[in-house]
């Protein structure tokens, strides 16, 4: 049973997607290591997902490692036209959790065919190539690196790119390289350092994915993201993805979960209309970091 998403659709290069898509990291174990204590479950929440008519998953295969991607596969293939997969590449895991870089052409070459193979498909949909680490983005060129994943978009492994964890400069170099559909950087309503790229990207027709929708707050900003939540019966997360709907229409949502009853209040929440008193007061926000 489908149900109307909120923000309505975006249009990734030649795929048409949901504003309201799905992050499927959370499925995975603890540190997003391991498999899923409850694996049904993780099963149940990607098939809610599809029944309700979310047609955006982003994964990678450096999830688990592979755990997320083969419980996409095991739920949902064969896996439905409309329905596009995103992944990404350029960072490993090693055994204590942590998320090395791999960005060389060997190590991006074997991350894709690896994302190929767990999700079992041919071609993948959209592959952003995940730069920095794990503190945020870092300077410094791409230029290798994206162009060993333009050479496997050229030989028809790839649709199309992107780039995550990515500074402004970074952006526009990937830019001159080839085209990109999505930026993918971390961005809430406490972390506005990409207001400016957001602006460019929604004017040049490219898709923005913020990741960790409710991070980085203090208790005070919770605090405020609190009373306007109270205000409108509803929760800080809710006013949180309401507002990123809101804030610009090539923002394109990926909230994270591993439960089926807190999807469907995702899905509800996101609907949350803001007045813009509510707005006002939530761009105080950023200003109290």
């Amino acid at each position: 049973m489908s149900t109307s998403l909120p923000g309505g659709t975006w249009t990734l290069g030649d795929l048409t997607v949901t504003r309201f898509g799905y992050g499927a990291m959370q499925l995975a174990g603890p540190w997003v290591m391991g498999p899923p204590a409850d694996r049904e479950g993780a099963l149940a929440v990607l098939r809610e997902a599809a029944d309700n008519g979310i047609t955006h998953i982003d994964t990678s295969d450096a999830y688990g490692p592979r755990i997320t991607n083969e419980l996409i596969r095991e739920a949902l293939h064969p896996y439905p036209e409309s329905l596009h997969l995103a992944t990404k590449v350029g960072a490993t895991r090693d055994e204590q959790g942590g998320w090395p870089p791999a960005r060389r052409p060997e190590d991006l070459r074997r991350q894709v065919h690896d994302n190929l193979t767990s999700l079992g498909l041919d071609v993948l949909d959209l592959v952003n190539l995940r730069l920095g680490d794990a503190e945020g983005p870092q300077p410094g060129s791409l230029a290798e690196a994206y162009g060993t994943l333009v050479e496997l978009q050229q030989e028809g492994l790839i649709r199309h790119l992107g780039v995550s964890n990515a500074t402004e400069e970074q952006v526009a170099e990937a830019q001159s390289i080839a085209p990109i559909v999505c930026v993918q950087n971390l961005y809430n309503l406490a972390h506005r350092h990409d207001d400016k790229l957001i602006d460019r990207l929604a004017a040049e027709g490219i898709a923005y994915v913020p990741f960790f929708p409710l991070g980085g707050f203090t208790p005070l900003q919770s605090s405020a993201l609190s009373a306007v939540a109270s205000r409108l019966g509803s929760t800080p997360m809710s006013v949180a993805l309401a507002w990123l709907l809101q804030r610009s229409p090539n923002i394109l949502l990926i909230p994270g979960t591993s439960s089926v009853t807190h999807l469907r209040e995702n899905i509800t929440g996101a609907a949350l209309s803001l007045s813009s008193e509510d707005l006002a007061e939530l761009d105080t926000i950023a200003g109290q970091r």
